[in-house]
């Protein structure tokens, strides 16, 4: 019944989970950080320290700020936000953004679950203002055959000709029904290219991140960011389906075109970071293991500095 999602969790235990074993040597707090938060102590207040653990009652009482000191709790529950909307098919060589969306799924969701730990997703296509399936939480590598195999599904039928318009990805609706739909405080991965029609997304990370554990996986492609100088093109937009004629000669152009990219992106850091989220970024033409490992280790160094 998941023959597609066995080989694609077979492939990836080769090539990407085998070396990240090697690599995290069992330090899986390097990549996540655990939902589940048992109470251990008060301290004074540090520059570094997350606002929200701040116990306000005991700071009134103190005159001064105190955090509350919680130990991670071994099981978590983790949600995977999947944005599969029409932009995630691009790509400049073979690998899209849609395929880099459904490999860290497939990866993060299968170290959680070795864990003991409960996974569950909400896969978005843009095709209405609701997530077009949602996987409750669950257990097990059966489980997680289940999450890829319904998200393969999704993909594969949006991969169909469509004889609709393409709709623009209004990315706040499903970031607002990911936070009305998780209870209790969780992980929660979403996973996109964060080109949304409207930039409403970013209030809605705020609300998210309050409550949850946020890892914003940005996925990318370097031709969004730098135009090659290959003459005249057509570029269409995938989700309105417009096009326009180029000039990739055209230096001016095309340093335009970097700046605008460039302004893009320092502006989706900026609400991310303004948000509280932790950001990972991908690119179609990067190895996923060695994007992984290195955001392991600068998370890792942070974590060691603060301690």
């Amino acid at each position: 019944m998941y023959l597609a999602a066995e080989r694609l969790l077979q492939r990836l235990e080769w090539t990407v989970l085998k070396r990240l074993d090697g690599q995290l040597q069992g330090d899986y707090r390097s990549l996540f950080r655990g939902a589940g938060l048992v109470f251990a102590d008060l301290r004074e207040y540090q520059a570094y320290d997350d606002v929200r653990h701040i116990d306000w009652n005991v700071t009134a009482r103190m005159q001064t700020p105190y955090v509350r000191v919680h130990h991670e709790d071994r099981e978590m529950s983790a949600w995977f936000v999947v944005d599969v909307s029409p932009s995630m098919d691009f790509t400049s060589n073979q690998t899209s953004k849609r395929d880099i969306a459904i490999q860290i799924v497939t990866v993060l969701a299968s170290l959680l679950a070795k864990r003991g730990n409960r996974v569950g997703a909400l896969v978005y296509s843009a095709a209405s203002t609701r997530a077009d399936i949602v996987v409750p939480t669950g257990q097990g590598r059966r489980h997680v055959l289940q999450l890829l195999h319904r998200l393969q599904g999704t993909t594969a039928t949006l991969s169909k000709p469509r004889k609709d318009a393409p709709q623009p990805t209004q990315l706040h609706h499903l970031i607002d029904q990911t936070a009305a739909l998780c209870k209790r405080r969780s992980s929660v991965f979403v996973i996109s290219d964060f080109l949304s029609q409207t930039d409403d997304w970013k209030n809605s990370m705020a609300r998210l991140s309050r409550r949850h554990d946020v890892l914003a996986v940005q996925i990318g492609d370097p031709a969004e960011r730098e135009l090659p100088n290959v003459g005249m093109l057509v570029m269409q937009d995938a989700e309105t389906g417009e096009q326009i004629l180029l000039d990739g000669n055209d230096v001016g152009f095309r340093r335009r075109f970097e700046e605008a990219g460039t302004a893009r992106q320092q502006s989706i850091l900026q609400a991310l970071s303004h948000a509280g989220s932790s950001h990972l970024s991908l690119r179609t033409d990067k190895a996923l293991d060695t994007s992984l490992i290195e955001f392991a280790r600068l998370r890792k160094q942070r974590r060691l500095a603060h301690a």
